[in-house]
């Protein structure tokens, strides 16, 4: 897929409310997934042989570590995900692929207006939809784990001990789902109020309204029992400072709701 391609909407991805908050863009997408500490993932699970509840089959929905990257063998991006592979969503997928739904979201703000009811948030959603299957290619499952360690941690897989052991690999699973479909959605800006509360002084003069803007922070490095090293190392002291500087950017930049709100920003 190139950059600057956008996914096709479907009966799963069109906005139909607030349509005008959904976009297409590839870009974006990707980068809310990747920016998102924890992904939720949904998925239909076959009720128990022993269930004889009769009733309607429940969707599951887990929290994990995944990232989207493209693989040099593929000709787009997939998304990666892995966890223990002894997990029942590793079970599933180990000899057929099955329905999964990724979603990413980053909070910037809470909007605080003049009546509850239009009390808000800004915020930055992402949800991909696609079929997902195991991946058994060694190579394919390090360049994956490498993926999601330094998509959460930058550089953190060349600068610990890699690559994982055999024992490591047997218990740790890598589910690759192919982005058949995805949107992003995003709301920006400050309060929207009735014109009539706008206009009432007795709820304007007694009343704060605004945005509380709203990030990630990373606190600063706590060494281990173990640790060895008089001083937390330089790439991890970067990747604190330049993520909270980069998320602090963006709750601000979310409440003018202008210029590249929301998008890609490459580091300095």
């Amino acid at each position: 897929m190139a950059p600057s391609a956008s996914y096709t909407p479907d009966e799963r991805t069109k906005g139909n409310r607030l349509a005008k908050r959904t976009e297409y863009d590839a870009d974006l997408v990707h980068f809310i997934i990747n920016s998102t500490p924890i992904l939720h993932v949904s998925f239909n699970a076959p009720s128990k042989s022993n269930d004889n509840s009769g009733g309607p089959q429940f969707p599951t929905i887990l929290p994990m570590l995944g990232a989207i990257g493209q693989h040099p063998s593929d000709e787009e991006p997939h998304i990666y995900l892995h966890g223990s592979s002894a997990a029942r969503l590793f079970r599933l997928t180990a000899n057929d692929e099955i329905p999964l739904c990724v979603c990413g979201t980053i909070l910037d703000g809470y909007v605080l207006a003049l009546a509850p009811f239009h009390n808000s948030c800004n915020y930055r959603s992402a949800v991909c939809f696609g079929h997902g299957h195991i991946v058994t290619d060694p190579e394919e499952v390090e360049f994956a784990l490498r993926l999601i360690t330094n998509t959460t941690n930058p550089a953190r897989w060349e600068n610990s001990r890699s690559p994982p052991t055999k024992a490591e690999l047997t218990s740790t699973g890598v589910l690759k789902m192919r982005i058949e479909t995805a949107s992003a959605k995003t709301r920006a800006g400050g309060p929207s109020d009735e014109k009539a509360d706008l206009t009432n002084p007795e709820v304007v003069n007694k009343t704060w309204v605004g945005v509380v803007p709203t990030y990630l922070t990373l606190g600063e490095p706590i060494a281990g029992e173990e640790n060895r090293l008089k001083q937390v190392p330089e790439y991890l002291q970067d990747w604190v400072a330049d993520a909270n500087s980069l998320n602090e950017q963006q709750a601000i930049d979310a409440v003018e709701g202008e210029g590249d709100y929301g998008k890609p920003k490459k580091r300095e």
